[in-house]
């Protein structure tokens, strides 16, 4: 689907069947759903090449991987706060608003996220011992993050690039752009992790050079991959987005006029607000879920370097399943979005329940598949077998929960596309904390590690059936962002 017509289409004033709006969201949500699903294998094998350095190793990444996920949320917060102007002026047939937002867009974060980095890198050295962490992971995990934040920069370019394509429509580019920046990070991990070694192919033996840096490679390995795709995402979006192009063919953008307002790189106050309307509510829920897993891990981590790499490698395992959400909740941002802007909020209604209803589905039946999965998952995970048993164990208690995690995933993005922010932070704050860390905190004396996997299902169903009610209720189709 080109970018431009599904916001012709809305802006028509015709009416949209059910049947179309279906296929309007597998359209948009198929390539963001490869793409997660190219990231789900890589981190498969990123989980697995560092496995084979022993449960401390992966420890060191697990104890970091919640507060890596934490400032990466703060970074995405900023993006959404200007790609949903975007949508809107996208739905609105306004191209020379889009460009502006997004030029807008890109001081903005830039500013936002050095800041964010000189931060990080200075929490880097103290905060795995303040996690409770054992002092033989407290380096790698202090050096792992150090790298990670060094690189949040080029990290908020990817994201702000990448969102500016698929809430104009373009869900094609950063797609194929992540299997590309998927493949690299398995690249590099190959070569950075490991130490040279040989490889035999039938009667062929090969030199395989390697830097043998261990966790500090694996680090390595994803900002440089990282990088990669941020340059080639600024490429497509500057020079050869349709709507967004900021120095396109020719240099004619599609509805040239005489009357073409200055190009602004500062943010005018009135963008900034509504980015900062948008953006605060989703930065206070992504920080409110990274701070719980900080904590989760913190309540995790004297049970030792066995639970902790279980515990991380249940995560990346049940990215599988969640897969599919995010997907669909990039294309409900988008569709929701669009309609929103073109002042279709019939349609956004319809647009919010169909992909929700959409991400349930798929999600329920992801889940069924890894129940089963789940053992040989592990097993190319990590060698460890005490690992393997402990991961298999909790992260078949949190599969229950998987409809109703789809649809706080998929409603989230749908609200979002209307600038809906403020209520589903509030909701996933009160959940996350007032739920899953006072009964993580209760229930891990007596049950281990499975307490904290029931204490997550108990959040993630309470936080879908809030959502529910609120796309329900209607309310945030009067939102004015």
């Amino acid at each position: 689907m080109r970018q431009i017509d599904l916001a012709q289409e809305m802006r028509g004033g015709n009416r949209i069947s059910s049947g179309r709006q279906a296929v309007l969201a597998l359209r948009l949500a198929v390539p963001a759903i490869l793409a997660q699903l190219t990231n789900i294998v890589m981190e498969y094998i990123d989980a697995a090449m560092v496995g084979q350095l022993g449960a401390r190793a992966s420890a060191s990444i697990g104890l970091v991987a919640s507060t890596t996920w934490l400032v990466g949320g703060l970074a995405s917060a900023a993006v959404h706060g200007f790609s949903v102007q975007v949508a809107h002026a996208v739905g609105a047939g306004d191209g020379e608003r889009s460009r502006s937002v997004l030029r807008q867009a890109i001081t903005a974060n830039l500013i936002f996220s050095v800041i964010l980095a000189v931060i990080c890198v200075l929490l880097s050295g103290p905060l795995p011992a303040l996690l409770g962490a054992e002092k033989a992971i407290q380096k790698d995990a202090s050096m792992y993050l150090r790298i990670y934040s060094f690189f949040l920069p080029v990290l908020s370019v990817q994201f702000l690039m990448a969102q500016m394509l698929q809430c104009s429509g373009d869900m094609k580019t950063p797609g194929m752009v992540s299997v590309l920046e998927c493949a690299l990070n398995v690249v590099f991990n190959y070569l950075l992790i490991f130490p040279s070694h040989t490889v035999k192919l039938g009667k062929m033996t090969l030199h395989v050079p390697g830097a043998g840096l261990g966790v500090a490679g694996a680090a390595l390995g994803t900002v440089l991959s990282i990088t990669a795709a941020g340059i080639i995402l600024t490429i497509a979006t500057l020079f050869h987005a349709r709507i967004l192009a900021l120095f396109p063919p020719g240099g004619r953008f599609p509805e040239d006029s005489e009357t073409r307002r200055p190009a602004r790189w500062i943010p005018e106050s009135s963008t900034l607000r509504k980015a900062l309307r948008i953006a605060l509510p989703i930065a206070g829920e992504n920080t409110a879920l990274s701070f719980a897993q900080v904590i989760s891990t913190r309540i995790v981590a004297p049970l030792g370097s066995v639970a902790i790499a279980a515990n991380s490698f249940a995560v990346t395992a049940e990215a599988f399943c969640y897969m599919p959400g995010y997907g669909i909740g990039m294309a409900a941002t988008t569709m929701v979005g669009q309609a929103y802007g073109a002042g279709r909020k019939d349609l956004a209604k319809s647009f919010a329940w169909m992909t929700t209803a959409l991400g349930m589905i798929l999600m329920a039946v992801s889940g069924v598949l890894m129940y089963f999965l789940c053992p040989y998952v592990f097993h190319f995970l990590t060698p460890d077998a005490q690992v393997q048993m402990l991961g298999v164990r909790v992260l078949r208690i949190e599969l229950l929960a998987e409809p109703l995690f789809a649809a706080s995933i998929v409603g989230s993005g749908a609200l979002r596309g209307a600038g809906d922010t403020l209520v589903p932070a509030l909701i996933s704050l009160i959940s996350i904390w007032g739920i899953r860390i006072v009964m993580a905190s209760f229930l891990i004396s007596s049950l281990g590690l499975s307490g904290v996997w029931i204490a997550m299902v108990c959040d993630l169903s309470v936080r879908g059936i809030l959502f529910l009610i609120r796309l329900a209720r209607g309310r945030w189709l009067k939102n004015t962002a």
